[in-house]
């Protein structure tokens, strides 16, 4: 039977319900667009999670090439780097290569006492240092009572040295090698046979020689009222989600790995009476932070624009302007970090740029889509976090500087299970907090280590992670 739709008669009603209908799929198919096209351009989602995915779209899509595109490796005319010879008072071996004592033409090649110079570099196998250590017995001549020599006082029982127990540290800790692969690593490298659970108490002993260096930093941070840069990633313990947080500033990065992904951690990390600049995302569990005392990151606000250019309508429109904008002030700022344009310079430009970024921010609230306006209403609820950098000439526009510290930890979270127990999740805390602050002060991670284990053996002051020109300070304020 065949219905004949010119003769239906719809009720006005009906015909705005269909409306109502028809409008909310269409909200339901951008949403979903809008997740599907979700990529580390637009949000804070990982590079590292696209590599696997199929090219669908522009971002991900391989380029076409081009007939002036450059061929890969050194291009020509480039300045040629070369590897540095080491002095000759450090070489190990000198052998004299002369030339040939007859040339083709049969004449005798004369020698001028002129050579150039070329190294090589070889390992040696390297084998542990043992030191065996005989306690002898003894008998008493009365009582007949048996007596054993003892180990000398600060000797660990533990079977690896101090400089052993660092090296454990280092591999596990900065290098994010898994106690399996230490194991093999001994092995073949050592020729020294140890177990798992060896490792494992090695790293015990790194977090107890840690604890007071790694405490003295922490207070540090909340003392020096400065400008820190913070951000937090996830952690798993015993597969329960967890949350590891960074606070980095005058060359040292701290750790602490919480529960909580709120407030009361963000307190816990720079002090509850924290006075200092705090340069971050816009993440709520930093909003007890004074907006005059805040630089949110512009990075972060840069993927928010990209993901409100990719909407339709106003939306599109809003989102391209910002993005134009933002792009014309990081060209200006490099400008004004290498020289070419002066400080007051760039003030003066900003001066103009900034009411033009809040007219946009004001019409994104105004925007039918429903994100959008969010997204430009929580923007202006801290806009004077939002230009800090412009006028306090220490502080950077970006949180890029926490974002690298705490990618050590991200990539370990990525190729492990996590901590397995409160000590072990305490070990990444102190041991995350020294690999940062060495790589940033430029200090040698196995060396550092190797002082703070035989400080901790020796009961000896330990090695500070405070750079020498706030220790002196801190120390008197202490």
């Amino acid at each position: 039977m065949s219905f004949n739709f010119s003769q239906a008669a719809l009720h006005p009603d009906d015909i705005k319900g269909c409306h109502d209908v028809i409008d909310n799929l269409w909200d339901l198919v951008r949403d979903l667009k809008e997740k599907l096209g979700t990529n580390s351009k637009n949000s804070s989602k990982r590079p590292s999670s696209e590599i696997d995915k199929p090219a669908t779209s522009k971002t991900n899509s391989p380029k076409e090439k081009s007939k002036n595109k450059r061929k890969q490796g050194a291009q020509k005319g480039h300045n040629k780097h070369t590897r540095e010879l080491v002095p000759i008072e450090t070489v190990d071996h000198i052998k004299k290569c002369p030339p040939k004592r007859q040339c083709d033409c049969n004449g005798l090649v004369i020698p001028t006492g002129q050579y150039s110079r070329k190294q090589k570099f070889d390992f040696p196998v390297i084998k542990p240092i043992v030191t065996e250590y005989q306690l002898q017995e003894g008998t008493c001549s009365c009582c007949s009572k048996r007596h054993v020599g003892q180990l000398p006082d600060r000797i660990p029982s533990f079977i690896l040295g101090p400089r052993g127990i660092a090296l454990v540290g280092t591999l596990t800790g900065c290098y994010r090698i898994s106690k399996r692969n230490v194991v093999a690593l001994f092995h073949d490298i050592y020729n020294f046979k140890i177990s798992s659970g060896s490792i494992c108490k090695a790293e015990k002993l790194v977090s107890a020689a840690l604890e007071r260096p790694v405490e003295a930093a922490k207070h540090f941070i909340k003392d020096k009222q400065t400008e820190v840069h913070a951000d937090e990633t996830g952690h798993k313990e015993k597969g329960k989600r967890m949350w590891a947080w960074v606070a980095v500033a005058c060359m040292i990065s701290i750790f602490i790995i919480r529960p909580s992904r709120g407030r009361k951690s963000a307190e816990e990390l720079l002090g509850s009476e924290f006075a200092g600049i705090l340069i971050t995302d816009r993440w709520s569990a930093y909003s007890w932070v004074k907006t005059s005392h805040r630089q949110v990151c512009w990075a972060h606000l840069l993927r928010d624009f990209q993901k409100i250019s990719e909407r339709h309508g106003q939306s599109n429109i809003i989102g391209n302007a910002l993005i134009k904008l933002t792009n014309q002030m990081f060209r200006y700022w490099h400008k004004m970090k290498t020289g070419v344009k002066s400080r007051d310079q760039f003030e003066k430009y900003m001066g103009a740029k900034i009411p033009e970024f809040e007219y946009l921010f004001k019409r994104g609230r105004r925007c039918k889509n429903k994100k959008t306006k969010g997204t430009c209403k929580e923007i202006l609820k801290i806009k004077e976090a939002l230009w800090t950098f412009v006028y306090k000439e220490s502080v950077e526009p970006t949180n890029n500087l926490a974002e690298r510290t705490i990618r050590t930890h991200v990539i370990w979270n990525k190729t492990s299970f996590g901590t397995q127990s409160t000590g072990g999740t305490l070990y990444m805390e102190r041991i995350l907090t020294v690999v940062g602050s060495c790589k940033l002060q430029g200090m040698n991670v196995l060396d550092y280590l190797s002082e703070a284990v035989t400080s901790y053996y020796n009961d000896k002051q330990y090695p500070s992670l405070i750079p020498g020109k706030y220790s002196v300070a801190f120390a008197e304020a202490v």
